[in-house]
């Protein structure tokens, strides 16, 4: 197998995987936005529907990225390059929302 039908391969596997998850996590933010919404008109306002869209714009950008990844796999260092800024923010809007949920679960934020 040629090295370019390799990064072929790898980037695919790897963005195919981010792009889903990263859709799905939107969600899970939009829903927490939603909810700390319904809450706050009990228990007064907070910071965490700002911070969990936040997260969410971050998972689009990956998700965006991963994208256009797969979209440019003929060009190998496009692709590589995409792929790895998709891994970067996707790890990153994890590490975000994780943040999030842990502060807001101690009531910090």
């Amino acid at each position: 197998m040629s090295d370019r039908a390799r990064i072929f391969t790898q980037s695919n596997s790897l963005a195919s995987h981010i792009l889903p998850v990263s859709g799905t996590m939107i969600g899970v933010c939009v829903t927490l936005v939603g909810l700390v919404k319904v809450a706050e008109a009990r228990s007064g306002g907070t910071r965490v529907d700002e911070y969990a869209a936040l997260a969410a714009v971050s998972f689009l950008a990956s998700a965006l990225t991963s994208y256009l990844s797969i979209r440019f796999a003929g060009k190998a260092k496009l692709c590589a390059r995409l792929e790895q800024a998709a891994d970067i923010i996707f790890i990153f809007a994890l590490v975000a929302i994780t943040l999030v949920a842990t502060l807001f679960a101690y009531e910090v934020i």
